[in-house]
């Protein structure tokens, strides 16, 4: 017996104990009345929680029949054995929670936010299994269907192979994974197709019935592989699309939610508690619970950037850029974890650049989270030799020379500027934020963790009290760039 990561789980004994309770209970009112109180709280049940789903079909299999008396009751109830449980387990018409199934209405996008492992990603699974293989009516025997992910590994690792992903709830008419096409196979004739947002072109051209997009806050080119894909849904009468996503105040989902062809629906961990690890939700919610993060990444909640922030999302969602020109100059900055905590905590590793036009380009965000001295230095070098970067920039504060040392262990003669703060990490950022309000900060596509810090960071720090590492990264290395003041090399291409 499969069990899925946001699929119904429980003890089976325990289960048909409670069950039997409860149904023993009904019965226990006058025989007049026994048929219809049953009946009754059978159907209560159904609209509540998926456990007592299941509790709805054993009580008006068994305890509903005319004449049933409370010994045969228990006989019955016996004779619906461990096998016939699991098969109702395994029924998303019963386990799945209202909040993950499609809205009904006329809706061309039904937006699906949830917290961390809410269920979110199971939701989107069964809706293209049911589409696709008819138990959801809407797609005709040819239907074409668009997965779309931030990356084509995201598509296959969580869409497609996932825990709880189409393949693992594929319970009848399993489609056939073709790996180097990139697309699942159905015997009802549907195809689904899998398209990164790293390539936005890639979906100009196809057409399709429908769309699942998973995690679209964090899509790199979000802007622009939407827009493709909003051209490409033209097939059948009714096009539909599914967004399952942690929340980012992105423009994009903001749009979205504010748009009339949208069905917003959200979704908390805690509503999926019963199927995540034991103490998850304790253990973070005693660390998260009330900050913005918290509210964010547990209660799905869509949250506005900071007041007193440096930076907004508009403004940064204007200055994105696909093909940034040819580099005069490229560092890699770094600003290391503090020794001795490297579980848990991020290293910071930003890659920029100068134009030919004098304006700062922000390249990539390679942060590492939880790696050892020698996991993020690899990191570091292995960004720098990408970019054939000039130089490295690294924050000394937390480790002195160390910080050098252990860089070269890794690239012997790699060039290292080290950096030393001596002004709070909000001062140092003023300058920095200065330059993106005059229009001289560029980002070659959308780094969803950093600006979320970017967005999320005040006076007093970020509202997790966490370190912002990959906001700290970006201050140096944009303040090398154009702060500090020394002689221009000649114009490099990438």
């Amino acid at each position: 017996m499969t069990h899925f990561k946001h699929g119904h789980q429980a003890d089976w004994s325990k289960r048909r104990e409670a069950e039997r309770e409860g149904v023993l209970r009904a019965k226990a009112a006058p025989e007049s009345e026994a048929q219809g109180k049953v009946e009754s709280e059978a159907q209560d049940r159904v609209e509540s929680n998926a456990a007592d789903k299941v509790a709805c079909k054993a009580s008006k299999t068994v305890a509903c029949k005319p004449g049933s008396t409370v010994p045969a009751l228990e006989t019955e109830l016996d004779a619906f054995g461990d096998a016939a449980w699991r098969e109702v387990d395994t029924d998303w018409h019963f386990n799945g929670r209202p909040q993950q199934k499609p809205p009904p209405g006329d809706w061309r996008t039904w937006l699906l936010m949830g917290g961390r492992g809410s269920g979110k990603t199971r939701a989107g699974a069964e809706w293209i299994q049911g589409l696709a293989s008819g138990e959801i009516p809407g797609l005709a025997h040819d239907g074409r269907i668009a997965l779309v992910a931030e990356t084509l590994g995201d598509a296959r690792e969580v869409m497609v192979d996932g825990v709880s992903g189409i393949l693992a709830v594929a319970r009848s008419q399993r489609p056939a994974f073709e790996v180097t096409r990139r697309r699942l196979v159905w015997s009802s004739g549907a195809v689904a197709q899998l398209y990164s947002s790293e390539d936005p072109e890639s979906l100009r051209g196809p057409q399709f019935h429908c769309a699942w997009c998973d995690e679209l806050g964090k899509w790199r080119h979000q802007r622009e592989s939407w827009d493709m894909l909003q051209f490409a849904l033209r097939l059948g009468r009714q096009p539909r699309q599914l967004v399952t996503t942690t929340p980012r105040a992105t423009p994009l989902l903001l749009a979205l939610v504010k748009d009339e062809a949208t069905v917003l629906r959200r979704i908390r961990s805690a509503d999926n508690a019963a199927n995540l690890a034991p103490g998850f939700l304790a253990g973070l919610g005693e660390r998260y619970g009330g900050t913005r993060l918290g509210r964010q990444e547990l209660d799905g909640e869509l949250i506005a950037d900071r007041e007193d922030g440096l930076w907004r999302r508009e403004q940064l969602e204007a200055l994105v850029v696909r093909q940034p020109g040819p580099m005069r100059r490229i560092v890699v900055a770094v600003d290391p974890p503090v020794a001795g905590e490297a579980r848990g905590s991020c290293c910071g590793i930003i890659a920029a650049g100068l134009d030919e036009t004098g304006r700062a380009v922000v390249l990539a965000d390679a942060s590492v989270e939880g790696a050892s001295p020698a996991g993020w230095a690899g990191a570091v070098v292995r960004l720098y030799r990408r970019f054939d970067a000039d130089c490295v920039v690294a924050e000394i504060n937390q480790g002195g020379d160390m910080v050098a040392s252990v860089l070269r262990t890794v690239e012997p003669a790699l060039p290292v500027r080290q950096v030393r703060a001596t002004r709070g990490k909000w001062l140092r950022a003023e300058p920095v934020a200065a330059l993106y309000e005059q229009g001289r900060v560029l980002h070659a596509g959308h780094f969803g963790a950093l600006e979320d810090q970017m967005c999320d960071f005040g006076p007093d720090g970020l509202s997790s009290g966490r370190s912002p590492d990959r906001l700290d990264a970006l201050v140096w290395a944009l303040t090398d760039l154009v702060l500090v003041r020394r002689s221009e090399p000649a114009i490099r291409h990438l």
